[in-house]
């Protein structure tokens, strides 16, 4: 056994005995299996009960992803400056009262639609601040050489959330109504605070002397972005493919619950399916990348995402109900699978070409840019739905994801056999 497998063993198998760890693991756990039941509820909720309409449906999911468009960008530069751990907490306590006034709306008889806007813009509000903080707290919690097994561990834990969590929701909601659901994210956000309390780590705010003016931290990482001739172009696909999935996966509520028919258990099981495609894409990543080339892997991950879509609209013209269900299991699962392929090889290039001082606007100015498209889509989604009606929409969908490859496709990313080195610079 080499000397290397030796660490990377001994990392692994001192994170089990690090009861600090295994406390935050836990409670992310929990939240992540809530926020998957937050994730069926809202638009079970909006369009099987208070029947909310495709413009609705596309509103609500733009509430939901404004804040990543209006504070995305400070909001790196503001969690450098705050303590992760208690950023974290304090987002949480927020996500638990956000989602469990919808239920005790419900059961007042008052909840209306515009209820729903704001706590899903509150929710995506205090998601945005938990996401950058959990994002940069793992090298505060346990020693450099344990950080790959820790992510590890915590990403297969959330795939696993997203497999359960649909398949739970959609099971509950054979006996019990969508506001139900509320209660349970809420109650996984309160743990995740309470598990947080008790974790413990060292760190310290950053001293006030080091701190540059925002603006100029922000505009950094934004031109670098956008003249690093690979990266530049990963934000580019990114950002092209999420506009248009946003569509299509803004009306799949409509789609399987008004369109085909096909309940919130086949909903849930749709979801449910394509978290084990990624989970899949997740474990493969690797090996995937071995056969086609790591760079290779990017583009070609992404053509297969995107072809998988083609499913949803051809899923209107099936003759079975059954059909239906099936097309859509499959084409979220080879979706799921390439997604996560996609994630794991193009986040692995950008940390090897970006400068470790930059690493964080980097991720930040990506974020804004392929997150911020997002609830503008989600709008757009409602408008060309209304206007076009639903599978000419789901159409359009499809075309734009396929084009948006093109940055990637014809990119020196296609044939690369090995990513770039590690760059180091001041």
């Amino acid at each position: 056994m080499t000397a290397g497998t030796t660490r990377t063993d001994q990392a692994a198998a001192s994170l089990w005995r690090d009861k600090n760890f295994i406390t935050f693991w836990s409670g992310q756990a929990v939240s992540q299996l809530g926020a998957q039941l937050g994730q069926l509820a809202f638009p079970v909720l909006a369009v099987a009960l208070l029947s909310a309409s495709e413009f609705e449906v596309g509103a609500l999911n733009a509430a939901g992803l404004a804040a990543f468009l209006v504070i995305g960008l400070p909001a790196g530069a503001w969690v450098d400056r705050w303590l992760k751990r208690r950023t974290m907490m304090l987002a949480d306590l927020v996500r638990t009262v956000a989602m469990a006034s919808v239920p005790v709306l419900w059961w007042s008889g008052v909840l209306q639609m515009w209820h729903l806007y704001v706590v899903s813009a509150v929710v995506g509000a205090a998601t945005v601040f938990f996401d950058v903080s959990y994002q940069s707290y793992v090298p505060v919690l346990v020693d450099a050489a344990k950080v790959p097994q820790a992510n590890s561990k915590l990403e297969a834990t959330s795939q696993i959330a997203r497999i359960g969590g649909p398949a739970a929701g959609g099971a509950l909601l054979a006996v019990v109504s969508a506001p139900v659901l509320f209660v349970g994210e809420a109650a996984g956000y309160l743990l995740s605070a309470v598990f947080l309390f008790r974790t413990r780590d060292a760190e310290q705010r950053i001293p006030t002397a080091d701190r540059r003016p925002l603006g100029s931290e922000i505009k950094e990482g934004l031109a670098f972005v956008a003249k690093h001739p690979l990266i530049s172009r990963i934000a580019a696909c990114t950002a092209g493919v999420n506009f248009f999935t946003t569509i299509a996966f803004t009306l799949m509520p409509i789609l399987v619950l008004r369109e085909l028919e096909l309940g919130p258990q086949g909903m849930g099981l749709i979801m449910a399916v394509g978290a084990v495609g990624g989970l899949i894409g997740a474990v493969a990543a690797p090996r995937f990348a071995a056969w086609t080339g790591e760079g290779t892997a990017i583009p070609v991950a992404s053509i297969i995402s995107s072809v998988f879509l083609l499913l949803v609209p051809l899923s209107v013209f099936a003759p079975e109900r059954w059909m239906s269900l099936v097309m859509l299991i499959v084409s979220d699962f080879g979706f799921g699978f390439g997604v996560l392929v996609y994630n794991i090889m193009q986040l692995s290039m950008r940390q090897r070409v970006c400068p470790p001082r930059l690493l964080g606007r980097m991720n930040a100015s990506i974020r804004f840019v392929v997150w911020g498209v997002m609830p503008i889509s989600a709008l757009a989604s409602g408008l060309l739905a209304e206007s076009l009606g639903l599978v000419p929409t789901l159409w359009i969908a499809l075309a734009g994801s396929v084009l948006s490859v093109a940055p990637v496709l014809f990119s020196p990313l296609m044939g690369m056999r090995t990513l770039p080195d590690a760059v180091h610079h001041p």
